[in-house]
């Protein structure tokens, strides 16, 4: 199921691309910070009812001339299927774009980071003919950012630092570090300070952490009172809903005993339109298969 938390930790990416390369440095592996970095089309889906998409899509382009496809998954659980959809996702990047992809998990807690960085060997062990090796982000892997002066010099690498340090007894320090250094931006741009401040609720998800952060953004910025703050809570209604009714459809088609495919998971959790939902979840009803949810007027898979 896509969380708030899940959002988080790869929209942050899209908010400011060369975050890549400073995040990554703590593995040991160095990219050049990109002069700049076109949004890519997330959408996967081949020319058949099979719909695979990765959570950030982003072309970077260096200075040095290095062009790659960076694929950001956000991954809070262990799924034995993931590593067979991740190699899919490099293939099909490299097919359609001609330039290296690279993958990027983001992981909020160690045990997920720890799976998801395994090098995996697709093919039989006398000659594998593919091994996926991605990139693993994973709480050990990001300092611990608790100075205010620390945090205003990169404030989206500390908003991701405190998404992976959640559960960590560090978290306190990191958001008090943080919640100083918004203060300053919040003043200059108040529209790049609430996506950074909604980005820093969304990816505590339901911990401790995130009351205390509520707490700092009602007591110190008055964000909850602001105009941006609202539109943002409004954006945050509309996706619990569409989210709601996601794990509506899930429960309805479990307890009826229908099949869900992985990839037909993933396209109900990733709808975010409320009324391409309600139908679906009225067919759910009776429906025998996924195939008949899907089903469009014209007896075709839409929707």
């Amino acid at each position: 199921m896509v969380s708030s938390s899940h959002e988080a930790l790869h929209r942050i990416f899209q908010e400011d691309p060369g975050l890549f390369a400073r995040a990554v440095k703590g593995l040991g592996v160095l990219f050049d910070t990109p002069v700049s970095a076109s949004p890519l089309p997330t959408d996967l889906t081949e020319n058949r009812p099979v719909e695979r998409r990765v959570d950030t899509l982003l072309r970077m382009d260096a200075a040095d001339g290095l062009s790659f496809v960076l694929a950001v998954e956000s991954q809070s659980r262990r799924d034995p299927d993931k590593p067979a959809s991740w190699a899919y996702y490099l293939s099909h990047l490299y097919t359609k774009y001609r330039i290296p992809p690279v993958l990027l998990v983001v992981c909020p807690d160690r045990s997920t980071a720890a799976w998801a960085a395994r090098q995996v060997d697709i093919g039989p062990p006398q000659w594998p003919s593919l091994t996926l090796r991605p990139l693993v982000l994973g709480p050990d892997d990001l300092p611990v950012i608790d100075s205010a002066e620390e945090a205003a010099r990169d404030i989206p690498l500390t908003v991701l630092s405190a998404a992976l340090h959640r559960r960590d007894r560090d978290a306190a320090a990191i958001l008090k570090a943080l919640a100083t250094a918004l203060k300053g931006l919040l003043a200059d741009d108040e529209s790049a300070a609430g996506i950074l401040i909604e980005l820093t609720e969304q990816g505590l998800g339901k911990t401790p952490a995130a009351d205390l952060w509520r707490h700092l953004m009602a007591a110190d910025l008055s964000f909850f009172q602001s105009q941006t703050a609202q539109s943002l809570r409004a954006e945050g209604r509309a996706e619990g809903r569409a989210e709601g009714r996601a794990e509506d459809i899930l429960l309805l088609l479990d307890r009826r005993g229908i099949e869900v495919s992985e990839e037909d998971r993933e396209r109900i959790v990733g709808c975010a339109d409320l009324d391409t939902l309600s139908t679906w979840f009225t067919r759910a009803i009776t429906a025998a298969s996924t195939a008949e949810v899907f089903m469009s007027a014209d007896g075709g898979s839409g929707d």
